[in-house]
């Protein structure tokens, strides 16, 4: 093995005692890997500068820079040129695992919601380095090729109750500041789990942007539907009709409440509340239609508006009485993905706008691939069981009459 020989003279020596121990420690280091770059090389070529022997296989061509980032700060490492082969080290394989965990960890902390101000003194800490905003988004791009597989996988299990929404963050574009719709896909397979199964950007929410999102879906292998959970926006209704023609469509009966209730004067408003979710909760659909007419004939004089809404909307919110009871609970509401919008917020706030929408997908695939993967490892909410008979041939017929009478209203 080579002898090492790291040498300062005095004046070195007494200007790094006066800087304090980690400057000292730092150049100390540096010191010591730029000897061993160059017994590397004495190694590597059989011959020490300016040695002329039998042995010798190459020949030194200069050096370049390379900065190396440790826990002392920042050293410059002066890395050997052959003329013939590359200069081989195992230096920077070393140094680059440890760089890699860490600009992983850096990547998870934006994930989590921390903010750039914060992990900048975490690298000040750590290395002696800050770090720009801009360094904390070229980081997350590692996070690219695991969120674009996870984007654009293709779906092998048969998805019969979708649930759809859209929630908008703030993105960069050409100089201006504007706002980007994220749609969101939430399927439920047959073994009663649910998936993230798609989610893309798009400029807006109308029926064009709706229809290419679940042009999308079917292109991934979204098969076999059998209704779709969703708010009351238009352009979901309309490229449903276009997309999935056979499929109906449950009005979500939390932003039907609302809908409601913000027509109704405030000092009613909770009563009202109150009697909607009696309504909701009918055992049958006969019962939910004859509280439905008590609820109207009672507010009809003091919140007429409202009343229409109740009266135009209520069968669109009420589809999911065809489904066996145990199952009405999970595809009523589209509380589920308001839930999942609500935690991209959180952890987008700390972003604020996002640079591009490059950047927007990242983040936002990122938290959604990891908040996948923990509903996986959640119960199923219905057994197989309960499956069958959501899908007996008498309540498939009952969904398709639905499709029909709702695509027929659409178009009146």
């Amino acid at each position: 093995m080579a002898q090492i020989n790291i040498t300062l003279n005095q004046e070195e020596f007494l200007a790094l005692i006066n800087k304090g121990n980690d400057e000292f420690m730092r150049a100390l280091l540096e010191k010591g890997f730029n000897e061993v770059l160059k017994a590397q090389s004495d190694a590597q070529i059989k011959a020490k500068r300016y040695d002329r022997t039998e042995e010798r296989t190459d020949y030194r061509n200069g050096s370049r820079d390379r900065d190396l980032t440790t826990r002392l700060g920042k050293i410059t490492l002066r890395v050997p040129r052959h003329r013939f082969k590359s200069f081989e080290t195992e230096i920077f394989e070393k140094y680059s695992r440890s760089e890699s965990a860490l600009l992983a960890s850096m990547a998870e902390m934006v994930v989590n919601g921390v903010s750039t101000r914060k992990i900048a003194k975490v690298m000040e800490t750590l290395c002696g380095e800050t770090i720009s905003k801009s360094a904390v988004s070229r980081i997350c791009q590692r996070l690219a090729a695991d969120v674009t597989a996870f984007q654009n996988r293709t779906l092998t299990s048969s998805y019969p109750f979708l649930t759809v929404d859209a929630t908008y963050f703030k993105v960069r574009e050409y100089g201006r500041i504007i706002s980007k719709a994220m749609f969101i896909a939430y399927g439920t397979n047959e073994q009663g789990h649910r998936e993230i199964i798609g989610f893309k950007p798009y400029p807006r929410e109308s029926a064009a942007t709706w229809g290419d999102f679940f042009q999308y879906l079917k292109k991934k292998g979204l098969r076999d539907v059998k209704m779709v959970t969703s708010d009351a926006h238009g352009g979901i209704l309309n490229a449903l009709v276009k997309q999935l023609p056979n499929v109906p469509w449950q009005r979500c009966q939390f932003h039907f409440s609302m809908n409601i209730t913000e027509k109704t004067p405030k000092k009613y408003q909770a009563g009202l509340r109150s009697e909607l979710n009696e309504m909701f909760s009918c055992r049958t659909i006969e019962q939910a239609r004859k509280k439905r007419d008590e609820i109207i004939a009672e507010y009809g004089d003091i919140a007429e508006t409202a009343m229409k809404t109740l009266d135009e909307g209520f069968e669109s919110a009420m589809t999911v009485m065809i489904l066996p009871q145990g199952l009405r609970k999970y595809f009523r509401t589209s509380n589920h993905i308001e839930r999942l919008n609500r935690e991209l917020k959180r952890r987008s706030n700390v972003i604020g706008v996002f640079p591009n929408e490059d950047s927007l997908v990242r983040l936002i695939g990122s938290v959604l691939l990891e908040l996948d993967e923990s509903h996986t490892q959640r119960r199923a909410i219905f057994s197989s069981k309960t499956l069958q008979e959501a899908l007996e041939t008498e309540r498939l017929v009952k969904l398709r009459q639905v499709a029909i009478e709702q695509q027929n209203l659409l178009a009146a």
